[in-house]
């Protein structure tokens, strides 16, 4: 199953062309919060100071780019079990100001913006963001669809549920983002500008969580890139028996290689450096890449 990402069309976010199954790509994270479930909220992390953290976040980006993340992913909205929502002013503040410092530092790095929002999105474009990652793409609203067909930027779809309800996990989520897929393309997405993600950590129990990921290659039949999210989340300290977060970076790193060997295409992670070297390594392996 492997194979059929050589036939997926390549995709270009911003200036670069991504040519999917030649390696795997990663998204280093950029959480512009107080309150990130991973502990690295710059909000939280710099007393609160937006131009404190705007230095930071530049400086995170900096070094992510350096440590060999392909894209960063903006948000300003914790997506933690329980958060509050953040009205779009304040979403607004958070994020733009932080994607045009970025992207004036670092005018080649793709940037995405991590929102449900489509107002957000599109400032977040015109503020140098080429990439949106909606993680309720599976909603039946097209707005955020319609937002990137008209602006021709890249659009991940990522699965998610209010409730963790499922009577054939793997079959419903494969369902939810095949629907997903008509209704952007009907909204005039191209199929190459089309990324899905299974959502790992959202709508889900951890023993879902763990299934999708064993269960990752069904995810070829939609013919589309595959973009994996496990870092530090949840569902690792409760398969170590309870770890922290300060104790899930070998749980991350092995994530990453297995969902390599399964097919995903990006890996979303907050700790670049080591996750860049276990993709190197896993590529190497499953795909026969030597850099």
């Amino acid at each position: 199953m492997r194979d059929m990402r050589h036939t997926i069309a390549p995709t270009r976010i911003g200036g670069r062309l991504f040519e999917w199954g030649s390696r795997t790509f990663v998204m280093g994270i950029v959480n512009v919060t107080p309150d990130s479930f991973s502990g690295d909220g710059l909000l939280a992390t710099v007393a609160g100071s937006h131009g404190a953290a705007l230095q930071v976040a530049v400086a995170q980006a900096r070094r992510m780019a350096d440590e060999g993340a392909d894209i960063v992913d903006v948000g300003g909205e914790s997506t933690r079990p329980g958060h509050e929502p953040v009205p779009e002013e304040e979403e607004l503040g958070r994020v733009i100001p932080a994607v045009a410092a970025i992207h004036a530092a670092l005018p080649d790095l793709p940037i995405s913006v991590d929102t449900t929002k489509p107002a957000v999105a599109a400032a977040a474009i015109d503020a140098g963001a080429v990439l949106i990652n909606d993680v309720w793409g599976v909603e039946s609203d097209d707005a955020m669809a319609r937002l990137a067909a008209t602006r021709r930027v890249p659009l991940i779809l990522m699965h998610n549920r209010v409730m963790a309800v499922y009577g054939d996990l793997v079959a419903e989520v494969l369902a939810d983002l095949r629907a997903a897929l008509d209704r952007a393309m009907t909204a005039g997405v191209p199929r190459e500008n089309l990324i899905v993600d299974p959502g790992f950590g959202f709508g889900k129990t951890p023993k879902h969580n763990l299934l999708v990921l064993r269960e990752l290659s069904a995810l070829h039949v939609l013919g589309q890139p595959i973009l994996l999210g496990t870092s530090r989340k949840s569902t690792l300290g409760f398969a170590l028996g309870g770890a922290p977060l300060e104790d899930r970076l070998e749980a991350t790193l092995a994530t990453t290689a297995l969902g390599i060997a399964a097919g995903a295409d990006i890996v979303r992670v907050h700790d670049v450096r080591a996750n860049v070297r276990a993709a190197r390594i896993s590529d190497a392996v499953i795909r026969g890449v030597l850099e």
